[in-house]
């Protein structure tokens, strides 16, 4: 199936929470014996949860499914309070592989809903962060998606607030963010978005490329909120024809002419280049660059203290020095060479 040629969007592919998380639940598979539990997808892509499910990962939905004892990996999606708590309680190690941008958002809803605010939360109904972020303050939250919804809002009689879900296409968010603040003159919102700007960076890659290509593929699972967001933008932006694809075994056979290529924020990048070999464009491939990403989210503090006193103890019984071993440097170590060793 070659192809003209191939725009290559950048920045693409894992965002700095999904890294995070990877890498995170990588070093649980090493550190303990299997099975490791993890509530929920540690992400929303199939081949991740797959590659980790070969590797001993048991993934469940309730707490109550992971025998007392057994480590515990809360995912990058945010958990509610509820679940935090039963998962320290039941678990014998429990790391909280939680997006910060995700704890931003929760933070801001306990300090509103304290106040005394009636928050308005922008997010998918059913979505694993929108049900962890409602979850925190249950009782003072109003969860829409439309401008429809804000329009069937009732007139609260406690000041207002604005919150969203991360991952939402700017074009979603601003949408029913206008027509809530026109419902509600005197809404607060915090002085920095709620949308990931990983999210917003891939989407204007995305918007730069798509009149130009004969055909889009957006590489991520049907799962993932940010992924069908990208494939929406690319129709929207004029882009004939749009393939969400997991792998490159999905791609057709008829492509031709240009086309572009995207990962949603889970997607790994060895699954890119396999699916741009698949593509095997006569002419190449341009990667087209509207940003730098340099954001490190280091991992839990807890699962950083494990891994040093393992550290510790592996130089020990190589007969080295502990003051003169090297330091663990996680932000030089890729997620998707995690994945690829995890193999």
């Amino acid at each position: 199936m070659p192809v003209e040629r191939v725009l290559l969007c950048a920045p693409r592919g894992f965002c700095a929470g999904v890294e995070m998380a990877i890498k995170a639940l990588s070093w649980m598979v090493r550190a303990f014996e299997p099975p490791v539990y993890c509530y929920h997808e540690i992400v929303h892509n199939k081949r991740v949860v797959e590659r980790f499910v070969d590797q001993g990962v048991v993934f469940v939905d309730d707490i109550a499914d992971v025998p007392d004892g057994r480590p515990i990996m809360l995912s990058a999606h945010g958990s509610a309070p509820e679940v935090v708590a039963a998962a320290n309680e039941r678990g014998s190690y429990v790391v909280d592989a939680v997006c910060p941008l995700v704890t931003k958002v929760h933070h801001e809803v306990k300090v509103r809903a304290k106040k005394g605010y009636r928050i308005i939360y922008i997010g998918h109904d059913g979505h694993e962060e929108a049900v962890g972020t409602m979850a925190v303050a249950p009782s003072s939250i109003s969860r829409v998606e439309s401008v429809a919804e804000i329009a069937a809002l009732p007139d609260f009689e406690e000041p207002t607030a604005l919150l969203a879900q991360t991952t939402l296409s700017h074009r979603d968010w601003s949408e029913v963010a206008e027509a809530a603040k026109e419902r509600f003159p005197d809404l607060w919102q915090p002085g920095r978005s709620d949308l990931c700007f990983a999210t917003t960076n891939r989407q204007q890659a995305l918007t730069a490329i798509a009149s130009s290509c004969d055909a889009l593929v957006v590489i991520g699972s049907a799962n993932s909120s940010n992924t069908n967001a990208l494939a929406s933008l690319a129709r929207e932006s004029g882009c004939r024809r749009v393939l969400r694809v997991d792998g490159p075994e999905e791609l057709p056979d008829d492509l031709d002419g240009i086309v572009g290529v995207t990962a949603g924020a889970s997607a790994a990048e060895d699954v890119v280049a396999a699916v741009i070999k698949q593509l095997a464009p006569r002419n190449g491939v341009d990667e087209i660059r509207i940003t730098e990403e340099d954001e490190y989210f280091p991992p839990p503090r807890n699962l950083r203290e494990l891994l040093a006193a393992i550290d510790v103890i592996a130089t020990l019984g190589l007969g080295g020095s502990v003051p003169d071993r090297p330091d663990l440097n996680d932000r030089q170590i890729d997620a998707s060479d995690v994945l690829v060793a995890l193999d």
